[in-house]
């Protein structure tokens, strides 16, 4: 398969799917409850159709896993991973942290990465083996090697309460440890922003491979190093995830590890 050509129909998709997005920012939202305070809105269903509809145009045969309709189609070779709109929160209370992710994996892993934050304008695009861009421009991560002088991210997960002690645990230490912590409600974003050097790290819990596919792929080819909580290698279907520049990515391991305080 032509990598060039799964990244153009990539690319493509998004751009419907968030074309459509900012056309609804001024809208009347409609806003449905899938959990307490997980959200879906009209824009989030109206993007999925369009992406799925791009992809299948051009490759019927791929499955996809998205995250309104679940898995479509078979077990095939490729499979695409898709949020079409991360920031759902964000975007229904009218902020424009938000953004469409697109990954395509072979094997489960990702070949592809697409990451648009649509009211920026900044496309964030990593081809395995390629590296990853932001507007055309090649990206890297940041070179700072000690926590303290960091900035972090993280996120928060829609069943907080139900662990409420161990999420808190890990915020108080890596604020203590750090420059400080920002949480944008954008996963995808949180990632990009990494492999940009605009965080230095970021980690999360209890996330969903389309939450993280794209943005995986690429902080890893901006040089950065992603894994789970336990340091093993990173896979979409993994619950958390730990992303960094590398320098710092044992010391972030050391506060994330709430073993020592149990």
């Amino acid at each position: 398969m032509d990598l060039n050509h799964l990244k153009t129909v990539a690319l493509a998709a998004a751009h419907s799917g968030g074309n459509y997005i900012r056309s609804r920012l001024d809208r009347t939202r409609r806003i449905e409850h899938k959990g307490e305070i997980d959200l879906v809105t009209e824009a989030d269903l109206g993007s999925e159709k369009r992406i799925i509809d791009t992809i299948r145009a051009c490759f019927p045969d791929h499955s996809i896993l998205s995250e309104e309709q679940g898995r479509i189609g078979g077990p095939t070779g490729y499979q695409w991973i898709i949020d079409p709109l991360d920031g759902t929160t964000n975007f229904a209370h009218g902020l424009t942290t938000c953004c469409v992710s697109i990954a395509v994996a072979k094997k489960n892993q990702p070949l592809i990465g697409i990451v648009w934050s649509l009211f920026s304008e900044e496309l964030f695009c990593a081809v395995r083996g390629e590296g990853a861009f932001l507007n055309g421009r090649r990206l890297s991560v940041s070179d700072i090697d000690q926590v303290k002088d960091g900035l972090l991210a993280t996120g928060f997960p829609y069943n907080a309460k139900a662990i409420m002690a161990p999420l808190m645990d890990r915020f108080t230490r890596c604020l203590e440890a750090s420059q400080g912590i920002r949480r944008l409600g954008s996963a995808a974003l949180d990632l990009c922003y990494v492999a940009a050097g605009r965080f230095d790290a970021f980690w999360e819990e209890r996330l969903h491979p389309w939450d993280t596919a794209a943005g995986h792929l690429i902080v890893a080819e901006a040089g950065g190093q992603v894994t789970n909580f336990d340091n093993s290698p990173f896979e979409p279907e993994m619950k958390s995830i730990l992303a960094s520049n590398g320098r710092i990515h044992d010391q972030m391991l050391d506060l994330l590890d709430l073993k020592g305080t149990e």
